[in-house]
């Protein structure tokens, strides 16, 4: 797929045996309130969401971006245990470039470590590489997020450099992010040794 105005405009729903991934709508946002409202999920975060208030502007920002062309978010719901569980997002897509970036994901504290991070990336990276058959990937976290670096370096994501005062938080911090990538000709060797469990 090479369209930008098809990729937004379609439903992409992203499935294997531990996760679905469908887009993200407004009416989620009943779905997302426990989760998104746990002060865990924002430690280290660009946001903070604190009610409901947020979450919908959160959101609605989330769906002007789809219809904007510059992201496509979606809502994370877990097989295993039958229930929602966050969200993420192909973010900073660029058509002619082929890349994107895949992050501002959020999963309730009790998912962390039940793999369901792991098969979402998987998801992901397999329609950014093989249907959308961009040439890289990017992910990107706040310097002091030791957990989410680890969790990059575990899926292969191979680190790029230190991007110093990049960003602004929502409590006002001044966070320095740390960029990696995976790129199409790493892909399918990653595929084959790092989510050998999922194919």
């Amino acid at each position: 797929m090479n369209d930008p105005d098809i990729f937004f405009a379609e439903e992409i729903t992203l499935e294997n045996n531990s996760a679905r991934l469908t887009p993200l709508k407004i009416e989620d946002i009943s779905l997302l309130e426990t989760i998104a409202f746990e002060p865990q999920v924002w430690r280290l975060g660009m946001s903070n969401l604190e009610n409901t208030n947020d979450l919908k502007e959160y959101i609605d920002v989330a769906l002007a971006e789809r219809q904007n062309k510059q992201s496509y978010p979606f809502l994370i719901f877990d097989k295993k245990t039958n229930a929602v569980a966050g969200s993420t997002r192909y973010g900073n897509i660029s058509f002619p470039h082929k890349r994107l970036e895949i992050g501002w994901t959020w999963l309730h504290p009790r998912f962390h470590g039940s793999g369901l991070n792991k098969s979402c990336k998987y998801l992901l990276l397999q329609y950014a590489f093989e249907v959308l058959q961009f040439n890289r990937v990017e992910l990107k976290t706040d310097l002091l997020n030791q957990q989410s670096q680890k969790a990059m370096k575990k899926i292969g994501a191979k680190q790029e450099g230190i991007f110093r005062k990049h960003q602004v938080t929502s409590t006002g911090r001044i966070r320095d992010s740390i960029f990696f990538s995976i790129t199409n000709d790493e892909w399918p060797d990653i595929k084959q040794t790092i989510f050998q469990d999922l194919l």
